[in-house]
């Protein structure tokens, strides 16, 4: 049985559950209480020493991080469709990997982490700039396009997808991006899908 550690408030961990339940892939879910701390405590470090959520549990195979758990779900559960091994059709793929850990994470789900949480060390302004920028690119590149890469959703949207649709948590407006607001909602439309808190 798959175990998935994380919180329900966690667009990464939301990322793991959303595409367990796109392959129907049944999972326990172990809940970590990122307020109390629980993911610094001894037990988890065990599990992951990094202290982060999500952390999934295959048997005897401890993965972590979201986009490495969307990598590893693809290929040991998914087909070439999620994640294709072709070289450039890969590398695409990780591109938008990259992006969901570089301008995704500092422009919008900082935003969020600076308005939901109260994560003060956060340079608002900052975050604001980052998300506009992101927000714009990915409208240019959705211009003609139902999903990031191919004519068929693959673990770039999967990443991509939760801290933009919780933009709204961070006070970011999503009206001026209509190619964004389009593919938010076929992912919205996939089957299988299941929603989080925000989405």
């Amino acid at each position: 049985m798959i175990k998935l550690y994380g919180h329900e408030l966690s667009g990464n961990t939301y990322k793991a559950k959303l595409l367990l339940s796109l392959l129907d892939i049944k999972y326990e879910f172990v809940r970590i209480d990122l307020m109390k701390g629980e993911h610094k405590q001894e037990e988890f470090l065990a599990i992951n020493p990094f202290g982060q959520v999500p952390t999934l549990v295959d048997n005897d195979i401890v993965v972590s991080d979201a986009q490495a758990i969307l990598t590893y779900l693809a290929r040991q559960y998914g087909n070439e469709d999620w994640l294709p091994m072709e070289p450039e059709s890969l590398s695409k793929i990780v591109r938008w990997l990259s992006t969901t850990a570089g301008e995704v994470r500092q422009g919008l789900e900082n935003a969020r982490l600076y308005h939901l949480f109260g994560a003060t060390s956060i340079n608002i302004e900052r975050a604001e700039e980052k998300s506009h920028f992101i927000l714009n690119l990915l409208n240019q590149h959705l211009q003609g396009r139902n999903w990031l890469e191919f004519e068929r959703p693959t673990i770039a949207d999967i990443a991509v997808f939760p801290y933009i649709a919780l933009a709204r948590d961070g006070k970011i407006s999503l009206d001026s991006y209509p190619n964004v607001l389009a593919w938010l909602d076929q992912v919205k439309n996939l089957s299988g899908f299941v929603a989080m808190l925000g989405i």
